[in-house]
């Protein structure tokens, strides 16, 4: 079964420390997309719309909702 949950993770070792964390962070639910994390310097959101995503179909969810309504993008 297909979850529609997706993460891209930075994992490995630097000297003698292990590293791990999430980079992106992304679900797609009723048809859109929900930007969960992004920790990228160009921006997940901005990537998907230079590919075509219309901003209603793009949530970002790591804001709080009243955040979201100020925004040109979904609110959920």
């Amino acid at each position: 079964m297909q979850q529609d949950h997706y993460q891209v993770v930075n994992t490995g070792w630097e000297n003698r420390r292990r590293v791990y964390g999430c980079l992106i962070h992304l679900d797609i639910r009723d048809c859109k997309i929900w930007i969960q994390y992004d920790g990228t310097e160009i921006g997940v959101a901005n990537e998907l719309i230079e590919y075509g995503i219309p901003k209603q179909d793009i949530v970002l969810a790591y804001q709080p909702p009243y955040m979201r309504k100020l925004t040109e993008f979904a609110v959920g």
